[in-house]
């Protein structure tokens, strides 16, 4: 049996996939039963899907997948309940942790020193005083608005955007009370939306990392070191680091042994999570500097034959968003879908034509395609969709795998020029159905 590797990417709602992904390859028999159970295989994850991959080799053997789903299942929301509430049962505010940054800003003699601005005060009233006597003579002008023509008054050239700039720079940034207010959210010692890492954490206590350290394969994460700028790896057990510094030009620290602290530190993506301190040192996900690992995958097991990839998002999963939610799921989602392609590519390319391409040429590289239904909502039936969108992905890639893999380095699933279009054109559609329902079609608005 051949000696495989299973990467992992991120991608967050999208989770459901990798599961799916995971009961599909291991479905079936003989040459179709693709597992990663052996002591020579290896598992290389990032973000999301290192939850993934440390939530299945947790559980009892016979039971991965089975524990994977349920333990998903309680981070998701069922439906009914996400439409109110578009967010996850783990993502909380840290309350406590929030309201004593708040109450050390507060306390701190220097954040009060240029509240009040006297000058900056004069220059606005002179502003608005200048801003009212243009308006002084309004005028009807007609402006259309979904194909129909309306009359509206207009106030001297004070558009709506100067109107907005004008509340934004001379009635808000110069009132005292504002200016500290927005200081104090902007500025104190706050660093995510929400706290996933608590050391008492009941939630953490389901993973049972000595499950994992006894496990056969290695298993292996990453997390950016924010204060030392260097990329650390964390695993089920010792092993050598064989190159420091990647080709990247950045340091590789590694492997310390896995815990919740680093799992939680693998998945601190600023701004949406806080960061995690482990020995004294900041973390944050490690998915922003290396996908899945990619650097010293090769370079510490020299001994894989093939390397199996789930790259779980990609730039056709984004949709215009109709609200904030879906704003914010395609500010993170669109880097990780470009920056995980780019990551793929430039591995392909080290296999076909880098330094180490006749050492390598045996190693076989399987692309699990990726499914763009999925949405990046924490809902129920996104899990299920992505489950089921995994098993016919790993289906596809099986298939390409028992056809590919005597004349390919590189094996994928085809994709027929039809295939490609109607993907694009269901996709396409989606979109504007997505924008229709939000009210925004034919509107004047960007």
């Amino acid at each position: 049996m051949p000696n495989r590797a299973i990467c992992l990417a991120g991608g967050g709602p999208a989770a459901g996939f990798h599961i799916g992904v995971l009961k599909g390859l291991a479905a079936g028999a003989g040459d179709r039963h693709i597992t990663f159970d052996s002591e020579n295989d290896v598992w290389a994850l990032s973000c999301i899907g290192a939850w993934v991959g440390i939530a299945y080799n947790q559980a009892p053997q016979g039971r991965e997948i089975e524990e994977l789903t349920r333990f998903f299942f309680d981070v998701f929301r069922n439906d009914k309940s996400f439409q109110s509430f578009p967010a996850n049962t783990v993502f909380s505010a840290d309350w406590a942790g929030n309201a004593e940054a708040m109450l050390d800003f507060m306390l701190d003699p220097a954040n009060y020193r240029n509240a009040f601005l006297p000058r900056e005060i004069m220059k606005s009233f002179v502003h608005t005083v200048s801003a009212l006597r243009r308006m002084s003579v309004p005028s009807w002008r007609r402006r259309t608005r979904g194909g129909r023509g309306t009359y509206e008054l207009d106030f001297g050239g004070f558009s709506e955007g100067d109107f907005n700039r004008w509340t934004l720079n001379h009635v808000l940034a110069v009132h005292p009370v504002t200016r500290f207010l927005t200081a104090m959210i902007y500025k104190s010692n706050m660093d995510g939306l929400a706290r996933l890492y608590y050391e008492d954490s009941s939630f953490l206590k389901q993973l049972d990392f000595d499950a994992v350290r006894a496990r056969k394969p290695f298993i292996y994460y990453n997390a950016w070191n924010l204060t030392r700028q260097m990329l650390v790896l964390f695993a089920n057990r010792d092993k050598q680091v064989h190159s420091t510094t990647s080709g990247h030009g950045y340091e590789i620290d590694g492997y310390r042994p896995v815990n919740a602290a680093s799992l939680c530190a693998c998945s601190a993506l600023p701004y949406v999570l806080q960061t995690v301190a482990l020995d004294g040192d900041i973390y944050c996900e490690g998915a922003l500097i290396d996908t899945v690992n990619f650097s010293n995958l090769l370079i510490d097991h020299p001994h894989l034959d093939e390397i199996w990839v789930s790259r779980i998002v990609d730039a056709n999963q984004v949709l215009p968003p109709r609200n904030v939610y879906d704003s914010l799921a395609n500010l993170c989602e669109l880097f990780c879908a470009t920056v995980g392609e780019d990551d793929v590519e430039l591995f392909k390319y080290e296999l076909q034509f880098g330094k180490h391409k006749d050492a390598w040429s045996k190693v076989k590289l399987v692309e699990i395609p990726v499914e763009s239904t999925i949405n990046f909502e924490w809902s129920h039936s996104n899990l299920q969709h992505g489950i089921e969108c995994g098993e016919r992905a790993a289906k596809r890639a099986v298939d390409a795998y028992l056809e590919q893999k005597d004349t390919r380095q590189i094996i994928r699933p085809e994709e027929t020029k039809e295939q490609k279009q109607e993907r694009l054109h269901n996709r396409r559609e989606l979109a504007r159905k997505r924008v229709m329902s939000a009210g925004r079609a034919g509107s004047s608005r960007p």
